[in-house]
């Protein structure tokens, strides 16, 4: 909102000799923060004074141009006292009228220097000046002509034009809207301004009584317009020029200055706050009737575009149809011209909520609607009504009609209890019930202290604060009133903190142990699209296909949740290596969206707590959404130098990256041999923890390499981390060590190729029993000794007691009980 500061102080007196400054530091206080502080003279320097016009010589030019040369009486300004020449291309003034002339020396804003020049064969001493090169408007078809008594020759001219006028521009909150006039500046600064008195409301103003005799108005929805004010102007003229105090304040303020009828409208907008329409009265045709759009209505508003209506739409009509989107914009069968004498004048109060949705409904946005949507002082249409009718008569020569229609009362504002000590105890400063009524009662409320308790306080809103609504809203009113800038600066107390939940430590354990492995975390969208899954190689019939679909997505391409991290990690590696970063390990855990198709989640009242059924709705319309854990490696496990040859990653160090994640949690992985994309058939495994499968690990397939460009041989995994993590073992007991000796035993089992290793594995340890302190697969043989598709598997085994040696023949008798089982269970065979 700018608001020309000499407009503001004609509402209140502020004490002698505060300045702008101290003002709008006053309002950014109390929450109408300074956005800048503007004066159209600012950029002016030099001699810049009233002069008259003694001599206009016409002299047309070779070009066709006519320009003309005048001398000009500037008083002393010049310092000889002798009349100036200047060459000007300007015709709309008369030797006589007084014009505004720049001498040289002096400086027009963008820094255009004035000095005396040779031009059209005379020495042009100065410039006389247009609206444009002053910075007053874009008007550059004619000089500024002065009224007759603005001055004498040579008086300085920026008190005449108010260039000295400075302007505040300041951003108000949308729940504010009170501050998007002049009205309410003014109170802010009567509250805000340690001194300021006498304020002065433009809207408190005796007007006359509603009578049979206005224009006819029928309101069919009195929700959408609780209140319609029409006043009649005749005999207007429409050549009158708007007043130079009107102009200057409308541009000032963000406005263009259009034509009297419409100028008027809007001065009076900008000085109450509230939004007026002007109608060409010999164009209504009958009755003013509000009621809500048809379905298929249209209306051609004022900016020209044909807008077809919706049936929420509040809309004002007449015999002849719409003609106007009521409080966002009128029509152009009743827009008023320049020839228009009889002036419709309508003030009426409509619903916020519904100017919002129409305003963005249209995508029209105005001054009116922008002050309309936001909520706008229902008590002040009669007066704003009879304020335009009075400029109009007063500048526009017309008659003011004696009809005067209003229909419908202003909504009443409700009663809200305030505990009288909320805000002490909300800021902490010592603020008393009888400071709080106050401050209350200085932005308009009205309070009676008898409310319904002890230290309870009945507090009326006014009707321009329609934000007003809630006992904190007026805490914040006294708190701001006395200063949020003496608020202490007192941390709270904290409540005793019961560290981290143990879903959380253990996702930390996890992080850790992956760093401890040679991997870095790394975060990506969980946002996917066709063509991630296509490029993992997922079939259409893959459950991972099952996508829940973003309603506003950041991409075309990525418009749904994922079901996987591994395109996010694979694209991240892909990048890496892109980069140059050849060898890659990242990891990442995040939560996976599953759908459940259970439909659309209920709307519940906000009136009360949500029932314990109405809960378990709301959670099974939810998707399910798993925490997940994926990994990526590429490139070199090892690396190479002198002291050995690099190794590169293989699908063994993703499948062990997992193991340690569930050692970690105190859990074992199993391992077995399964086909899935986007994993290399035969170099897949399955991961289960106590027979439940908890994800996959192994190389990627070569296909989906390329895809993601990565190198062949990439290796990544993919687990369930909440099923890690309800499985975990709560206490980790340490490990124990026997000081007595080891006994070593060595095995070698022959089994079909397609037994896996993991499962001998699981064999032996079980059937060696408690004594079996480790177990480790230290050779794979194939070849002619074992015979075609079998393999050679050796073990070595480790046993010891933990309280005793162990007796001849106990390892033995151990060894020969896991071999058993190994080969009742896989079929495998001792090798001699």
């Amino acid at each position: 909102m700018k608001a020309p500061l000499s407009w503001v102080l004609d509402h209140v007196d502020v004490p002698e000799g505060t300045t702008t400054e101290e003002i709008t530091d006053r309002l950014t206080l109390t929450g109408l923060k300074l956005e800048a502080v503007e004066s159209p003279g600012r950029e002016i320097t030099g001699p810049l004074v009233i002069g008259r016009v003694l001599t206009k010589e016409p002299e047309p030019q070779k070009n066709g141009k006519t320009i003309n040369w005048c001398t000009v009486d500037v008083g002393d300004a010049n310092g000889t006292g002798e009349p100036q020449g200047i060459v000007c291309g300007a015709h709309n003034f008369e030797p006589g009228d007084l014009v505004v002339t720049v001498l040289p020396g002096g400086v027009l804003p963008g820094g255009f220097e004035i000095g005396a020049r040779k031009t059209y064969g005379h020495l042009s001493a100065g410039m006389i000046c247009s609206a444009r090169e002053l910075g007053l408007g874009d008007d550059h078809d004619g000089i500024i002509v002065l009224p007759a008594d603005a001055g004498e020759p040579g008086q300085d001219v920026r008190p005449v034009l108010g260039l000295d006028e400075e302007t505040i521009e300041l951003e108000v909150n949308p729940d504010r809207a009170y501050a998007l006039s002049i009205r309410g500046i003014a109170r802010e600064v009567l509250v805000s301004v340690e001194g300021a008195t006498g304020f002065r409301d433009p809207a408190l103003r005796d007007t006359p009584p509603a009578n049979d005799d206005g224009h006819p108005v029928v309101v069919e929805d009195a929700e959408g317009c609780p209140v319609f004010v029409a006043r009649k102007v005749t005999g207007f003229d429409p050549t009158a020029p708007t007043p130079d105090f009107m102009v200057r304040r409308i541009t000032a303020a963000g406005m263009r200055p259009i034509s009297l009828a419409v100028d008027v409208t809007n001065y009076v907008m900008l000085e109450t706050g509230r939004p007026i329409h002007g109608y060409d009265a010999d164009k209504v045709q009958g009755a003013l009737v509000v009621r809500r759009a048809r379905e298929g209505e249209t209306l051609t508003t004022l900016d020209g575009t044909k807008r077809t209506l919706d049936p929420a739409d509040l809309v004002v009509t007449d015999d002849s149809g719409i003609i106007g989107l009521g409080g966002v914009m009128g029509g152009e069968t009743t827009e008023i011209s320049d020839t228009t004498t009889t002036v419709l004048v309508e003030a009426a109060h409509w619903d916020a909520v519904s100017m919002f949705r129409t305003g963005r409904r249209h995508k029209i946005t105005s001054e009116a609607g922008k002050r309309n949507e936001r909520g706008v002082d229902p008590t002040i249409c009669e007066a704003a009504a009879d304020r335009v009718v009075e400029l109009l008569v007063e500048h526009g020569g017309g008659q003011a009609d004696p009809g005067v229609t209003v229909v419908g009362t202003p909504p009443a504002m409700p009663v809200v209890e305030v505990p009288g000590d909320l805000a002490a105890r909300v800021s902490g400063m010592p603020i008393t019930e009888e400071r709080s009524v106050e401050c209350l009662r200085a932005v308009g409320c009205e309070v009676s202290v008898d409310g319904g308790g002890a230290g309870t306080l009945s507090v009326t809103p006014p009707p321009w604060r329609p934000d007003l609504t809630d006992a904190q809203d007026f805490s914040e009113e006294v708190i701001r009133l006395v200063g949020y800038d003496k608020v202490p600066s007192v941390l709270p107390t904290p409540p005793s903190g019961r560290g981290l939940t143990r879903p959380q430590q253990l996702r930390r354990r996890i992080g850790r142990t992956l760093a401890g492995e040679g991997f870095v975390e790394v975060v990506s969208f969980p946002f996917v699209g066709a063509a991630d899954l296509d490029a993992l190689g997922l079939t259409a019939e893959d459950p991972r296909r099952d996508l829940l679909q973003l309603s506003n997505p950041l991409s075309a391409e990525a418009g749904f949740m994922t079901t996987t991290l591994l395109p996010g990690v694979l694209r991240a590696a892909g990048k890496n290596v892109g980069h140059g970063n050849t060898d890659v390990a990242i990891f990442e855990t995040g939560t996976v969206t599953l759908p459940r198709h259970s439909g659309p989640a209920a709307i519940l009242p906000v009136d009360r707590r949500p029932t314990d059924d109405e809960f378990a709705a709301l959670d099974a319309a939810l998707p399910a959404q798993p925490l997940h854990l994926a990994l990526v490696a590429a490139g070199d496990a090892v690396a190479g130098g002198w002291w050995g040859e690099a190794r590169p990653v293989s699908w063994a160090d993703a499948v062990d990256a997992v193991r340690a994640v569930a050692e970690a949690l105190g859990l074992e992985v199993t391992a077995s041999s399964v086909e899935l994309a986007p994993w290399h058939p035969g170099r897949c495994a399955e991961l289960s923890v106590d027979g439940v499968v908890v994800g996959h690990a192994g190389e990627v397939h070569p296909t989906v390499c390329e895809a993601f460009g990565l190198p062949k041989r990439t290796v990544a995994a993919e687990v369930d981390l909440d099923l890690l993590i309800e499985r975990a073992v709560h206490l980790r007991k340490a490990p124990t060590f026997s000081s007595y000796p080891v006994a070593k035993e060595d095995v070698a089992l022959v089994v079909d190729a397609s037994v896996p290793a993991a499962a001998v594995e699981a064999a032996l340890r079980e059937g060696a029993g408690e004594l079996l302190e480790s177990i480790r697969l230290f050779d794979v043989y194939t070849g002619d000794q074992v015979g075609e598709g079998k393999k050679s598997l050796a073990y070595a085994l480790r046993f010891r007691a933990p309280d005793r040696t162990l007796k001849e023949g106990e390892a033995a008798a151990a060894r020969d009980a896991a071999v058993a089982l190994a080969a009742e269970r896989t079929g495998a065979v001792q090798r001699a």
